[in-house]
């Protein structure tokens, strides 16, 4: 991918399917120079396939963002790359119906890294390529509400969001609060993870959290908002 003057650009980290797909497609009707990452790139992929039909205005990186060693590499292959978005969009889930008192010392570690740790690390390595007016932006979840969380359900899920968001404040406030730090909210989402019966198409996500992101260009501090530009009570 050669980086034009003109248009701008987004790393999407976790793109291989479902939202993070979307959110590729979406940025590249725009006219966007997008980076998207996914575990183990290949030429038969989706998103491999969208490369190849994108006249060079996707470029696909290979990243599992657990691995600490693959971050360092791939902030080190993106020297020279300037942002004006990072959003990271990878994320796992667990059974809803578990209660945390069932959960394994394993699966917390694994939501609570994936989830949590993982995104923070990936932001903090390569912020650096971010423009000083750009955004940084991770997919959050109405379910790491603490003010909204009356039913409970998701225990497992629902903290590793929460933990996610303190963490995105905790990054701002020693970053200085000058960024734009978004916590995002999709929608419950048609894809794998939202299931068949989501309220809210891929399409429609996409388009409504790339609108959301422009519209709080150049804003300080962290904000915690769904795809229709929302606010929701952290």
């Amino acid at each position: 991918m050669t980086q034009t003057a003109s248009a701008p650009s987004i790393l999407i980290v976790g793109a291989s399917r479902g939202i993070g797909l979307g959110l590729v497609r979406e940025y590249l009707s725009r006219g966007w120079q997008v980076i998207a990452t996914e575990r183990k790139p290949a030429s038969d992929s989706a998103l491999g396939r969208l490369a190849q039909a994108s006249a060079g205005a996707l470029r696909v990186e290979a990243i599992d963002i657990d691995r600490p060693e693959q971050i360092a590499a791939l902030s080190a292959r993106l020297q020279g790359v300037s942002l004006d978005v990072l959003l990271v969009n990878a994320g796992v889930i667990d059974s809803p119906r578990l209660p945390i008192g069932e959960v394994s010392t394993e699966e917390f570690v694994r939501l609570m890294v994936t989830n949590a740790l993982s995104p923070l690390r990936v932001i903090e390595a390569l912020a650096p390529l971010v423009k000083p007016q750009g955004i940084i932006a991770a997919m959050s979840s109405g379910l790491g509400s603490i003010a909204n969380n009356a039913d409970g359900g998701s225990e497992l899920y629902r903290a590793s969001k929460a933990a996610l968001n303190m963490l995105l404040r905790s990054y701002t406030a020693r970053a200085g609060g000058e960024r734009t730090v978004l916590a995002l909210m999709p929608g419950w989402v048609r894809t794998d993870m939202g299931g068949p019966d989501a309220l809210v198409n891929v399409e429609d996500s996409a388009k409504g959290l790339a609108d959301t992101i422009a519209r709080h260009q150049g804003e300080r501090g962290t904000i915690f908002v769904d795809y229709q530009n929302m606010p929701i009570p952290w």
